[in-house]
């Protein structure tokens, strides 16, 4: 068992570090994490005791996280996206406790969330992407719902350990179709980032894997130290998949009082971390005008993070070019400058949607008060405590103006909306300005595939 269940450990668990550091913010990529870290927490359980309760439930647990991962793949106009992601949690925890409280085959009582949201994923399948996402996902679910009847039912093949590899490989597979599919949403290039990281992760499980499972086998039957070669092939494997957060926390540890250096290697290293991230230039041209929509609200969602805002197509955008050029030559090849320069280019397409007059917190002023203040400088009016020192007079109006009359929820759909026309002035002056876009404006939707 150990000869398989370390490595089947081992990459799963840094599949799942993987996925957390792409974004730690976003929930989707958390759920398919939880569910390759559970199974890996799985094949440790069942490594220290075959067959055990504790082994059998947390076989369960990918399934719920699965279904997770489906209805938050659903599209975000789908009448049922918000009502099944704001529920899911509680089914999932309700299928849980009864797959703890079932006997054996009772268990598979899990998959019911997963059947579930794939039905309604593929419901949805035409307004998904990529488009081949919806029936990939769900030919991987059923390859380990498959896997678990046969660990859990009363179907007798033997010793289930490779079925239990088997399982593993389907949740790789999982974790690779989730990454495909933050990669698109994002505009990003997923391969060059993925096998740097897994560059990584191969030596430290075969020198560290290795060892552990040599020593699983030289003293079977001793849990503590198993448990213990588990951990160690947990910890090495987190900092594979999580480096770029790593290395963040220890500089933070490390330049504690000195903030200009703590913040001048965070942009430098998260420019770093974005380059194998990036598109090709020309895939540019392969934007429609609905997917230069939403990069252009994230841009603006991402205005103060430089790393996210390199990894967005819309730095290579020819307005972007153009002050390149007038700062001299060689410019436009320093990713910095190249995301200061689409900072500025967002801040002047803000600006244009200011009314006349002085600040002012009337309907006409809400886009541009939403933008400016809440994405171009950062402000986060509902956030407890102090505002950052050296507001202007506007600004703390804006704020107050913000915690005081206008909901959440209001802001949010304030934001979009202000996105939206700022996206439609990028759009018609990148249509007017560059003849490549010509032929592509009015053209049907073309996907790129992520490489």
């Amino acid at each position: 068992m150990a000869a398989i269940a370390v490595p089947a450990f081992a990459l799963t668990w840094w599949l799942g570090c993987y996925l957390v550091g792409r974004d730690p913010t976003r929930a989707l990529l958390w759920r398919a994490a939880g569910a390759l870290v559970a199974y890996a927490l799985a094949v440790a359980a069942w490594t220290v005791q075959p067959g055990s309760g504790a082994a059998q439930v947390l076989l369960c647990v990918p399934a719920l996280c699965w279904a997770g991962v489906a209805v938050g793949l659903l599209p975000p106009g789908a009448p049922e996206h918000r009502q099944v992601n704001r529920g899911w949690p509680v089914a999932a925890l309700v299928f849980l406790v009864l797959a703890a409280a079932l006997p054996d085959v009772g268990k598979l009582v899990a998959l019911a969330p997963l059947a579930g949201g794939l039905v309604l994923l593929l419901r949805y399948r035409e307004r998904v992407r990529p488009a081949s996402l919806p029936t990939a996902l769900t030919a991987a679910a059923v390859l380990y719902t498959l896997g678990l009847i046969v660990v859990l039912g009363p179907i007798d093949l033997g010793p289930p350990t490779l079925v239990i590899a088997a399982m593993g490989l389907d949740l790789l597979v999982m974790g690779y179709l989730v990454a495909v599919a933050d990669a698109v949403e994002s505009g990003e290039r997923l391969l060059p980032d993925l096998r740097r990281s897994l560059l990584a992760a191969v030596p430290a499980v075969l020198l560290c894997g290795g060892p552990a499972a040599l020593t699983m086998l030289a003293v079977p039957g001793r849990d503590t130290v198993t448990v213990l070669q588990f951990v160690l092939v947990a910890v090495v494997l987190s900092a594979v998949g999580l480096a770029g957060e790593l290395r963040a926390g220890l500089d933070r540890l490390a330049f504690l009082t000195d903030d200009r250096l703590r913040l001048t290697r965070d942009s430098l290293l998260r420019a770093a971390d974005a380059l194998p991230r990036r598109r090709e230039r020309h895939q540019m041209l392969a934007l429609d005008a609905d997917e230069f929509r939403r990069l252009t609200r994230r841009a603006l969602e991402d205005f103060g993070d430089v790393g996210r805002l390199l990894r967005n197509p819309l730095v290579e955008l020819p307005s972007v070019d153009r002050r390149l050029a007038a700062r001299g030559p060689g410019a436009a090849d320093q990713p910095l400058l190249r995301a200061a320069e689409l900072q500025a280019v967002l801040t002047e397409h803000v600006a244009r949607l200011k009314p006349s007059g002085v600040f002012g917190t009337t309907e006409e002023w809400r886009f541009f008060n939403a933008l400016h203040y809440c994405s171009v400088r950062g402000l986060r009016p509902y956030q407890r405590g102090p505002q950052p020192e050296g507001l202007d007079r506007d600004a703390r109006r804006a704020v107050d103006w913000f915690r005081r009359y206008v909901p959440r929820r209001s802001l949010r759909r304030w934001q979009a909306e202000g996105a939206a026309m700022v996206a439609a002035q990028l759009w018609r002056e990148l249509v007017s300005t560059d003849p490549r876009w010509l032929t592509g404006a009015g053209a049907a939707p073309r996907r790129q595939p992520v490489r």
